[in-house]
């Protein structure tokens, strides 16, 4: 999750679904609750700790930063990606290929409307990843509301939270905000991220719980449209931000040729397609069948 986080256009829901550690992801956000605010309140340090999924999260946290860092630290993520960007989006695109796949051999009935679930995902889902920037003001509610949307985002499958900073042109301001430690932003910006985690997750929790194929297949809707961001192929344009470029608009390309650099684009994508079939065949061999005891 922290390495998709660096790349833009993947963010680290899609990694969350992936994986498998979705559903427990939201169910461990959603537990920080009135009742776990209360227990503080009341010093019920029982419930205080053992009410949030602490097991997952502690090592869920420790291993996105341990990922941030060591993708922007030790091996330069960011930068490989402006060197060598067919390579990098060539492995998410196997990532993400895969993982679509094998969330579609879970459906062992089609039904006509389960496709217009999955258009609704696909039409949402490529309307945002193609959104054009504008201009939005400054005011505290509109920083509170980009906060909210944003982290939404970056829980939600498909969709990048940085690039929806971008698209609402907040991301120098955040940006900004954070070099000069600009209260006056991040307080606004940080709130909204908390009120949109605890209020988006209990809603996308509710959802599945309620209508679990339905909700899946826009999912999976929002994961095959975010394929026209990661496909790895595309004249892409950057914005440049402190100094650094960020990834602006993109315009999906049929390689000229079959050159030595596609050669390589399309092994990666079969490695990060391999990674993602390996990864889901050792998490069935793990699970227990549903008859045992």
């Amino acid at each position: 999750m922290g390495a998709a986080d660096v790349v833009p256009g993947v963010s680290g829901g899609t990694m969350a679904l992936i994986l498998g550690i979705y559903q427990r992801l939201l169910n461990a956000i959603k537990s920080f609750d009135i009742q776990w605010f209360s227990s503080l309140l009341r010093a019920d340090f029982r419930t205080f700790l053992n009410r949030p999924d602490f097991v997952f999260l502690i090592p869920l946290v420790i291993g996105i930063f341990a990922a941030l860092i060591f993708f922007t630290r030790v091996i330069p993520l960011p930068q490989l990606i402006l060197s060598h960007p067919q390579l990098i989006y060539g492995l998410f695109f196997g990532l993400i290929s895969a993982s679509i796949l094998v969330l579609f051999r879970e459906h062992n009935e089609i039904r006509p409307a389960h496709f217009l679930w999955l258009a609704a995902g696909v039409v949402g889902g490529y309307f945002i990843v193609t959104l054009v920037p504008f201009d939005t003001p400054d005011t505290t509610l509109v920083i509170f509301l980009s906060g909210m949307v944003a982290i939404t985002a970056m829980i939600l499958p498909g969709i990048s939270g940085s690039f929806i900073l971008l698209i609402l042109h907040k991301y120098t301001v955040v940006l900004g905000a954070i070099a000069e430690f600009d209260l006056a932003i991040l307080l606004p910006f940080a709130l909204g991220c908390v009120v949109g985690l605890l209020v988006f997750s209990r809603l996308l929790s509710w959802l599945l719980a309620q209508f679990y194929t339905s909700t899946l297949l826009v999912i999976k809707g929002i994961l095959i449209a975010s394929l026209w961001v990661i496909w790895p192929f595309q004249e892409r344009t950057y914005v440049v931000v402190n100094d650094k470029q960020r990834l602006m608009s993109s315009d999906p390309q049929w390689p000229a040729s079959l050159s030595s650099d596609v050669m390589l684009s399309l092994g990666c994508v079969l490695i990060g397609f391999a990674l993602v079939i390996l990864i889901h065949r050792l998490a069935q061999r793990q699970t227990p069948p549903a008859n045992a005891k």
